[in-house]
């Protein structure tokens, strides 16, 4: 029976991989693998599947898949050698890369079972389309791949950067604390949240305004409970990251929080406000989406009132697109964080104002 490397974008919805295993399996198709990505417009499901002689081959597949809910179907040959265990085929890559680093391109193009990769100084023309993609090596050096017919996931050039990472020489970590410098010169320290900073969170909440407040938590909350302050301390809950005046007072939060999607993590701030417009929430907004590179991350998201504007135009001057949720006046922005631009639909570019939620 041939084999079959089929992909297909869905709504990122309960029961949405069930009906488009029905589908394949009502056609005798059989799933041999399967795979969950993060793409920016939704979540991308791929399989390898075995189909049966004379069925209803390519064509069919893709429709039976487009009228189960897919939409972006790719249907291409697949080859009995990629039926392997990912981690281990990856773990066997990253040694290759550590003995051969001069093999970069053959080894990423070997991972992302690209047609063709090569050394690249600097971004080119057409480098924004979805069969390309390009992966920094360095300061001055990446790789350009090229894949024909199935277009690259935000997952995907996750795992062609951490790849590099682990394979290649990087600098030292970055420390636990760090300062920024705002607009108008001053120097603010930004470290991880402690728990001895209850305390200073919570003035910092009362000299917050009522507005500042709603935006960040949707509701005008005069401070932050125990149990939340608590979760932003647990690291299994995600990062927190406070900012601290030159009088050493709490002036703002930052948080990456962990979702249930792999690779996807919520950002979300609070910053008091003789603090805000000071370019603050910019770097603060830095600081996260480095982080969440090095973490491995995929794709940050941010909810936020339709009217946080400036919310929502700092996180489209960072990449951010803007999509609808189903709850009224309530917007999603989705950042990818494989240097692409946002795809069309963005809103609107950052004034450069700071950000209250």
């Amino acid at each position: 029976m041939p084999l079959l490397r089929i992909r297909t974008e869905i709504d990122d919805r309960p029961g949405r991989l069930a009906l488009l295993t029905a589908a394949l399996a009502a056609r005798g198709a059989n799933i041999l693998g399967l795979s969950v990505q993060v793409d920016t417009r939704g979540v991308v499901d791929e399989f390898i599947v075995a189909a049966p002689p004379g069925g209803p081959g390519p064509e069919g597949l893709r429709a039976a898949l487009e009228e189960a809910g897919g939409t972006r179907t790719a249907v291409v040959p697949a080859r009995p050698h990629e039926l392997v265990d990912e981690p281990t085929r990856a773990l066997a890559l990253v040694a290759r890369l550590r003995a051969e680093p001069h093999a970069l391109p053959e080894v990423l193009a070997e991972l992302l079972r690209a047609d063709e990769a090569g050394w690249a100084t600097a971004p080119a023309a057409g480098d924004e389309e979805p069969d390309v993609l390009v992966v920094a090596a360095g300061q001055r050096r990446a790789v350009r791949l090229r894949r024909g017919g199935l277009p690259f996931t935000a997952t995907e050039a996750a795992r062609a950067d951490a790849l590099v990472r682990a394979a290649l020489p990087h600098p030292s970590p970055p420390p636990g604390s760090r300062t920024v410098t705002l607009r108008d010169g001053t120097r603010v320290l930004v470290r991880p949240v402690a728990r001895g900073d209850a305390d200073a969170v919570r003035a910092m909440h009362e000299r917050c305004s009522l507005d500042s407040r709603r935006m960040r938590y949707f509701s005008a909350k005069p401070y932050l409970s125990r149990r939340s302050f608590e979760l932003f301390c647990d690291p299994a809950h995600g990062l927190t990251l406070v900012a601290e005046g030159p009088d050493g007072s709490v002036l703002a939060l930052a948080h990456l929080i962990h979702v249930l999607d792999p690779g996807v993590a919520e950002l979300a701030f609070l910053v008091e406000d003789a603090w805000q417009g000071r370019g603050l929430g910019r770097a603060l907004a830095g600081l996260l989406l480095g982080l969440g590179r090095e973490r491995g991350l995929v794709e940050l998201r941010a909810t936020a009132l339709g009217e946080n504007v400036r919310m929502r135009r700092l996180l489209a001057s960072l990449g951010g697109r803007a999509r609808r949720t189903g709850e009224p006046g309530v917007v999603e922005v989705r950042m990818r964080l494989d240097g692409r631009s946002a795809a069309p639909g963005a809103v609107g570019p950052d004034p450069g104002g700071a950000l209250a939620g």
